[in-house]
């Protein structure tokens, strides 16, 4: 009884600093990647040799495929990344795995404490940013093998256990009930890697045979992409189609490799004679074949997986836009990519604050109802836009991010801020100026009329280049767009001395218009100052220096340094 309770708090023990030491690992080379991370997921993965490339070193980083096929769901759901770019990235993704398996047969636990010691004096002796991450990233790898050699010491004694080594050794003798119980722990631990580990620590402590091994292997590759399928529930298509690929792509390669399970273990075995080696080899040489014999094909089968997984055919306007379009909150413990999700979901919104903007024009033109209501329905879809994205920016800065990316996160709330009072001028101000001329029956003058349609005019370059800057983080094009407000500002004044003018020499539809057009044109006006705001956030962000937003402004008699409270990682 003795025996069994320490080989159970062993075995948990492990697997605890086993898993606990990936999830640091990976923190801790996400950070040293930073926002190239996503950069390098959409730009590099066109080609599919690079994609397959790119997939390798991703899984590295985070030392499992299922988090990777995760990730490649979000952007595709965003809409940064194609099907197509996602499957050679899948593939590479597979390969990444081995990587874990091939270091745990070189014996690397036995140098396993040493990496943490190392590990955890850069951590608490360097000051630097940059060399706590490194040194994060080599504790939780030394962690990582730790915790494999801890339920290695703790399951040798089980080598004596007839029973259990029975059990174990006769998987071969029921192979599909090895890959049902592989997989659905895989999909429990969430990582393949870990699975691998445990599979050749018995294999090495002589518990498994390399057939059961085998077995055991194409379950774990299987139940690694369950958690992408969960993650895609009610995703849009193509991210269902990206996690289907994973399940398909691993179904595959076991029901081709499944046959000659015999022939393919005397083939590792003519490699070496080392378990642990026969094992690592296994499941390496599974994943490269599958590389091999789908990456060719990635074109045909994104066609297939749209047939698959079809487009729906019934969309309802309310269930499909009055929510966020990029936003995946399955990413935002990966602050780099989600931030990227953030800046796709503002330039969305100041989308839709664009056409708000554009088309208020024509309710005057034309006194209709219908557009008003267009116009007040849009302006109801931006404060879910601002509400989403205000929360979603909260969540990433409760993450452990770097203080590039909290003054990124601070910078995009100022400005979906600012998009957000543009939004509430429209709706409460020009919509109601344009209820009450509607209502009252009332025409502007025209010489008035062609004043605000001028002004109206201005305001619509200001916003599309703002949009423009915002898009591409183009400096200069912000620049230029911020010093049109003094234009704008001139102006409104000059308008209303020319209103005044028409008042007084007694101009009738001036008369009746006059609260109406002044307002008008004040709306307009400020409409033009949260536009430069939003410019001067693109302007006054820089990356490498601290954050200081045009928002503080007014507080510095009495406002501290936002950062000084804050601690980043």
């Amino acid at each position: 009884m003795e025996l069994w309770k320490s080989i159970s708090l062993g075995l948990v023990g492990g697997m605890g600093l086993l898993l606990y030491g990936m999830y640091i690992m990976s923190e801790g080379l996400q950070k040293i990647a930073g926002h190239r991370l996503r950069n390098i997921l959409s730009t590099l993965t066109h080609n599919r040799l690079t994609a397959l490339v790119v997939g390798a070193l991703v899984t590295i980083l985070f030392q499992s495929s299922t988090a990777t096929t995760v990730i490649l769901v979000g952007l595709t759901s965003a809409s940064i990344m194609t099907l197509k770019q996602t499957l050679g990235v899948i593939l590479g993704a597979d390969i990444g795995t081995t990587v874990t398996a091939q270091l745990i047969a070189l014996n690397v636990t036995e140098i396993s404490l040493p990496i943490v010691g190392i590990g955890a004096t850069i951590i608490f002796f360097s000051k630097r940013d940059k060399y706590k991450r490194i040194g994060q990233a080599l504790l939780g790898f030394g962690l990582l093998f730790l915790g494999l050699k801890i339920m290695s010491d703790t399951m040798h004694p089980l080598r004596d256990a007839p029973f259990f080594k029975q059990m174990l050794m006769s998987a071969s003798d029921y192979p599909l009930l090895a890959i049902a119980a592989a997989a659905l722990f895989t999909f429990l631990v969430h990582s393949s890697a870990a699975s691998v580990g445990i599979i050749m620590v018995l294999s090495m402590q002589g518990m498994v045979s390399l057939h059961s091994a085998i077995y055991l292997l194409f379950g774990a590759n299987i139940g690694t992409s369950f958690t992408a399928i969960l993650t895609s529930l009610g995703s849009s298509r193509e991210a269902q189609r990206v996690a289907t690929a994973h399940l398909l792509f691993k179904m595959a390669g076991v029901l081709i490799l499944f046959p000659f399970v015999t022939p393919y273990a005397a083939l590792l075995t003519k490699f070496t004679s080392s378990p642990g080696y026969q094992v690592a080899n296994a499941h390496t040489l599974f994943n490269i074949g599958i590389a091999i014999v789908f990456l060719p094909f990635t074109s045909y089968f994104a066609r297939l997986l749209q047939k698959i997984v079809p487009e729906r055919q019934d969309k309802s306007w309310d269930a499909e836009e009055l929510k966020p379009k990029f936003l995946d909150n399955k990413l935002i413990n990966t602050p780099s990519i989600a931030l990227g999700l953030v800046s796709k979901e503002i330039n969305h919104a100041s989308d839709q604050v664009f056409e708000m903007t554009t088309s208020v024009i024509t309710i005057f033109e034309l006194s209709s109802v219908e557009l008003l209501d267009k116009i007040n329905k849009k302006e109801d879809y931006l404060d879910v836009l601002y509400k989403a994205i205000t929360q979603y920016l909260t969540d990433i800065m409760r993450q452990p991010i770097s203080r590039q990316e909290f003054y990124r996160s601070m910078s995009y709330m100022h400005i979906v801020n600012d998009l957000e009072h543009i939004g509430d001028i429209i709706e409460k101000d020009i919509t109601y100026i344009a209820s009450c001329k509607i209502a009252r029956g009332c025409k502007f003058s025209e010489a008035g009329w062609e004043e605000i349609k001028d002004m109206h005019k201005h305001l619509c370059d200001m916003i599309r280049m703002c949009n423009l800057a915002l898009f591409s983080n183009d400096k200069d094009l912000a620049s230029k767009t911020a010093k049109m407000y003094p234009e704008m500002s001139r102006m409104e004044r000059h308008l209303r001395a020319k209103h005044f003018n028409r008042l007084k020499d007694g101009t009738a539809q001036s008369i009746s218009t006059s609260s109406l057009h002044l307002d008008l044109i004040n709306s307009f006006l400020r409409i033009s100052e949260h536009i430069k705001n939003i410019c001067q956030e693109i302007l006054i962000h820089d990356n490498s220096q601290n954050y200081f937003s045009h928002h503080m402004n007014d507080d510095l008699d009495r406002e501290e340094d936002l950062t000084e409270s804050i601690t980043f990682n």
